[in-house]
């Protein structure tokens, strides 16, 4: 009886063990993933802020149908989603912007996503 107690034990050990590692990678991949929402919606809102700069007259602060000269803004480009930049300098017709969020990936990268915004197109490019 001895013996089947202490197998019970050591199998109750391992079935637990395996419950908490899948766990724990369950909460990891949900972190992935609520960071790279979280990227991907801010650069649909900093897309939007560079589209009505766009559309905006240069008498009232835009760009006149330009998007040279638009700028993130100094309290969005660090949130606690990630940081933002603007990886391609903003041209007449076209701005890129890149956010590098908060979480690894990959174990080695962040997360990752660009987006490419022209007057009446806005794409989301995910890289990691």
């Amino acid at each position: 009886m001895g013996q089947q107690q202490l197998l019970l034990i050591v199998l109750g050990v391992i079935v637990v063990g395996i419950a908490i590692v899948v766990g724990i990678n369950l909460f990891n991949a949900n972190a992935i993933s609520s960071n790279r929402d979280g990227v991907v919606s801010d650069l649909n809102n900093l897309a939007a802020m560079a589209q009505q700069y766009y559309k905006k007259p240069t008498s009232m602060g835009g760009g006149g149908n330009s998007f040279v000269g638009w700028t993130i803004p100094p309290a969005l480009d660090t949130t606690a989603n990630g940081v933002y930049t603007i990886s391609s300098t903003g041209t007449v017709d076209s701005v890129q912007i890149q956010g590098v969020g908060t979480e690894l990936a990959d174990g080695t990268n962040y997360v990752t996503a660009k987006i490419g915004v022209t007057p009446s197109i806005v794409k989301t490019y995910i890289t990691h």
